[in-house]
């Protein structure tokens, strides 16, 4: 190993080489330290939000519609679509946030019978204050790596991701 220090996975790993040096052990600690920094990672992100008043999955509604652009307003099909959920969460999701007052249902001019799902003024503002603080964050968990780590590293995630996608 390098200058690295052994991390936890390092350590269930050598167990195994020891216990089954039979196996092939390598895509265990990808996986191992992927979950491991997905874990660290949510709990981080989910402690700005909530001082914003928002779990991880309101904002993920919230920034669906901010991103979407003016005038912040999508069908329940495509808030499912860009947020990968079942129609039943995101029902419970937009049930949610309505009542929080931030999001509201209102008539689809383009088929009165259809709703769509709009940014109140308090979930723009709330939204707007939230993105902020959440990229910043990001910008403060990714810190350690240079330009050049995080280009490699988005490079072999999208790599690895692509088989699934």
């Amino acid at each position: 190993m390098s200058e690295q220090k052994q991390d936890h996975v390092d350590r269930i790993l050598a167990q195994w080489r020891r216990e089954r040096p039979d196996l092939d052990v390598e895509p265990m600690g990808i996986l191992g330290r992927l979950k491991r920094l997905g874990t660290h990672l949510g709990r981080e992100v989910e402690a700005v939000l909530m001082t914003h008043g928002l779990s991880t999955s309101a904002f993920d509604v919230l920034a669906t519609l901010r991103r979407s652009g003016a005038p912040h307003r999508l069908s329940p099909g495509e808030l499912m679509e860009m947020t990968m959920v079942s129609s039943g969460t995101m029902t419970n999701r937009i049930d949610q946030l309505e009542k929080a007052g931030l999001v509201e249902r209102i008539v689809n001019p383009q088929d009165r019978r259809s709703v769509l799902i709009a940014l109140t003024e308090k979930g723009l503002a709330t939204v707007e204050e939230a993105v902020g603080a959440h990229v910043a964050n990001q910008q403060r968990l990714t810190r350690n790596l240079t330009a050049e780590d995080k280009a490699a590293f988005d490079r072999l995630l999208k790599k690895f991701l692509s088989d699934f996608e």
